[in-house]
């Protein structure tokens, strides 16, 4: 195998991975839109996977233009979920808010004054 020859199937394996590469973000795309139903998502696999290369080109032709937007709102959609679950798990940690609990639960008779005062001296230094 000359030198000539190994340039030429590294340059063919490039493109073969960006076409894989590219392929699958096609079908992430097309998962990820909910403005397409299910039968016409299931026409384009079924034109992808017939086609690869033509259904590819034409999917970017048509709908690549809305590929970025789609997938800004995903990650913003998945960034949004992600900071209401750490704050849901955080609670909330102000020290009024905290005494404001331990108040309740001295009310209620779960804890008394003693344990009551422990904790908030606790919380408040």
């Amino acid at each position: 195998m000359t030198f000539g020859h190994i340039i030429w199937s590294m340059i063919w394996f490039f493109f073969l991975f960006m076409f894989i590469w590219i392929f699958i973000g096609v079908i992430a795309d097309l998962f990820r839109d909910h403005e397409i139903s299910g039968f016409g998502k299931a026409a384009w696999v079924v034109f992808l996977i017939i086609f690869p290369f033509l259904g590819t080109l034409i999917y970017l032709i048509f709908r690549g233009g809305g590929m970025a937007a789609r997938s800004a709102r995903a990650q913003s959609e998945a960034q949004r979920q992600f900071n209401e679950y750490i704050r849901e798990q955080a609670g909330d940690a102000s020290p009024a808010a905290e005494i404001e609990r331990l108040a309740a639960l001295r009310d209620n008779g779960t804890i008394d004054d003693s344990e009551y005062e422990k904790l908030k001296a606790k919380v408040v230094g």
